[in-house]
């Protein structure tokens, strides 16, 4: 039976600020309107992340989009499909801008600015003018592929640190770096990014993957929600780096119930963010994982969210090989053919 009168305390820490739960809602189009964060508070957000102001766009609007795409429309009418549709519809550095002060206006829990891009360039001091917008963080989402054969993957790898350093140089709030899983060694990668000053690293970003139109014979964008299975390799690597980096660790992708944000937590994560999960069942679904996040640590007698934090870490479990090639074989065998 669980005892009523227990108070169980849900509160973290994250790069730095004190969070009063691990819930955090991660950037997406709903996080453009005022009302939705107002809700996302209301409804037990600890944190909300800002969707990205994307390098492309800031780059773009430097170079007077507005008239460039129009000289291009005079010439022919494809010209503008050059630019993918997204920058028709996402709103200019200025705009972002007055929406983080808006924001901080509106509620009381921390307001995340994301920065989206890949290069070295005058995008970045935006960072410094998200800061005195008043962002209480940074997320800097480096989303990058490389296509080049001619690119190896250290330079891959500096590219990522130097941007870090080049991020970190311009603010004084903390840098949280969102990354993919695709580096040869992930490890030595994330020690990298440490050393670079990242304050948090956020586990994993989704690269979105474009699909076939038989029919038209086009290359389409292709967007796919979230589900639970993808929790598995962001709990692996968590578990694996939880103590090995002085950043703090988040989890992102495949969060949608009260225990994946256990799991989450014993792995190694100060954070789990949401984000399909929210599109799926709506802003209030927060509350419903908050509830029932209480209800499962207080059957299972933990007195506090940091009691768990990292107690199925890599260092922590009695078998370490289930992170490594030694559980391989165990996991093809344990499965038998019906």
């Amino acid at each position: 039976m669980i005892d009523l009168t227990k108070t169980i305390d849900l509160s973290t820490t994250y790069h730095g600020l004190k969070l009063k739960n691990p819930l955090v809602a991660s950037a997406s189009p709903m996080c453009q309107d005022i009302g939705n964060i107002r809700r996302m508070e209301d409804s037990g957000a600890a944190a909300v992340v800002l969707d990205s102001l994307f390098e492309e766009q800031i780059e773009l609007e430097s170079a007077d989009l507005d008239r460039f795409l129009m000289a291009g429309s005079e010439v022919s009418a494809e010209s503008t499909t050059h630019f993918p549709e997204l920058m028709h519809r996402v709103r200019g550095p200025e705009t972002y801008l007055k929406h983080i002060q808006k924001c901080k206006e509106a509620v009381s829990i921390p307001i995340v600015g994301s920065l989206n891009g890949s290069t070295n360039g005058g995008w970045l001091h935006y960072a410094k003018q998200m800061q005195e917008a008043g962002a209480d963080a940074l997320e800097l989402n480096i989303y990058y592929i490389p296509v080049d054969p001619k690119v190896t993957g250290e330079q891959v790898e500096n590219q990522y640190v130097e941007l870090v350093k080049a991020v970190k140089a311009e603010v004084r709030i903390p840098v949280a770096v969102k990354l993919g899983p695709y580096f040869s060694s992930m490890a030595n990668m994330a020690q990298k990014l440490d050393g670079a000053g990242a304050d948090a690293l956020v586990l994993f970003n989704r690269f979105y993957q474009p699909d076939y139109d038989l029919e038209a014979l086009e290359v389409v964008p292709n967007l796919i929600l979230s589900n639970s299975h993808e929790l598995l390799l962001r709990l692996h690597w968590i578990a694996v780096l939880y103590g090995s980096v002085k950043a703090d660790l988040a989890l992102t992708g495949g969060v949608h119930s009260a225990t994946d944000v256990v799991k989450a937590m014993m792995a190694g994560a100060k954070v789990a963010m949401m984000t399909s999960a929210l599109l799926k069942r709506g802003i209030t679904f927060l509350d419903t994982i908050s509830t029932e996040l209480l209800i499962w640590m207080g059957e299972h007698e933990y007195d506090s969210i940091q009691q768990m934090q990292g107690s199925m870490s890599r260092n922590a479990v009695p078998q370490p090989g289930a992170f490594e090639r030694a559980n391989y074989m165990k996991v093809l065998n344990s499965y038998a053919m019906r």
